[in-house]
């Protein structure tokens, strides 16, 4: 009988660690900051990971702007985590209801940090971060308008798996999902998005930012590759252009041409190239983004355009006066 209850006592102890083992690296009813995160994380198909957002949690969620406190931690949490200072990170992404769970993408095995509302993901629209583990972050890539230019945040997901060194930062809500355009990251600066993308260029971290038209908007392209309110990523998207040329797509050019949606007004942007940070707008027809031969092509191209950030000296990414 003793041998009977120590084994039964051994079997419920085994149960239980699986139990600890298999449960994510935060939980969504939990009050409390998860630790730093150690082992290879939870495996999946990252670019699913995101699709899957934007269907079933973009496409109809809520949107409440945030108030300065609020936006301003989440980036600080961010900021925090690409610092390496991860359970300081957690925990003041926990004062807003944020959480890290660590993710390994089955496709290119590389492991990622996923930072994403824990609580009211449907009803905030706050959206999501994902910063590379394996290596430092080198360049930022950015989805604003996810669901309404469809696909564009499929197109992000591949140059984050893709390229080495990309923190993806994808809007939450649908940009007409507020009140007037309050929800229109690429045109505010009072959001999340906006936060997080202002502390990346404090580190001096290029970004592409990716947007989708309809193509009646302009007919004899299916590309619009523009740096938006600035010119210090002129280099890369020359290279932008001829990569996307080369695999047979008709592109403007808006340093040569009178481009329509060359991202002027674009508000990380316009702050990317008030700091001197490199900054590529780039737009594609409907067409492109819903066929799959395209988008790879059209993630090719992007990551040619990337690859000067990705070897990027130390030095040029480094925090504002560090």
């Amino acid at each position: 009988m003793k041998i009977t209850i120590t084994a039964s006592l051994l079997v419920g102890a085994l149960i239980v660690a699986a139990v600890v083992i298999v449960t994510p690296l935060w939980d969504r009813d939990s009050g409390g900051p998860s630790r730093p995160a150690a082992g290879s994380g939870t495996e999946l198909d990252l670019g699913r990971r995101v699709a899957d957002f934007a269907q079933d949690t973009v496409a109809d969620a809520g949107f409440r702007p945030p108030n300065r406190v609020e936006r301003e931690t989440v980036a600080a949490g961010v900021g925090l985590y690409l610092d390496g200072r991860r359970g300081e990170a957690e925990r003041r992404l926990a004062e807003v209801d944020f959480g890290v769970r660590i993710l390994r993408d089955s496709g290119q095995g590389r492991r990622f940090a996923e930072i994403a509302d824990r609580a009211d993901e449907d009803t905030r629209g706050w959206g999501r971060v994902y910063i590379p583990l394996d290596g430092p972050a080198r360049f930022s890539v950015q989805v604003p308008h996810p669901v309404a230019d469809a696909y564009s945040e499929t197109l992000g997901a591949g140059v984050l798996r893709d390229t080495p060194g990309g923190v993806l930062v994808v809007a939450g809500a649908h940009r007409t999902a507020g009140e007037g355009n309050a929800a229109d990251m690429a045109h505010r600066t009072d959001t999340v998005f906006h936060a997080v993308c202002a502390e990346l260029v404090a580190r001096r971290l290029p970004g592409i930012q990716i947007h989708g038209f309809a193509d009646t908007t302009s007919p004899g392209h299916e590309a619009v590759v523009s740096t938006g309110a600035g010119d210090q990523a002129r280099p890369q998207a020359v290279a932008l252009a001829r990569a996307l040329k080369t695999a047979g797509f008709r592109i403007c050019r808006a340093w040569t041409a009178n481009c329509p949606l060359a991202g002027r007004t674009n508000k990380q942007g316009r702050l990317a190239a008030d700091a001197g940070v490199p900054f590529i707008h780039v737009e594609f027809s409907r067409t492109v983004r819903t066929d799959p031969a395209r988008i790879r092509a059209a993630v090719e191209a992007m990551g040619t355009a990337v690859a000067d950030w990705k070897t990027a000296p130390d030095g040029l990414l480094s925090p504002s006066g560090a």
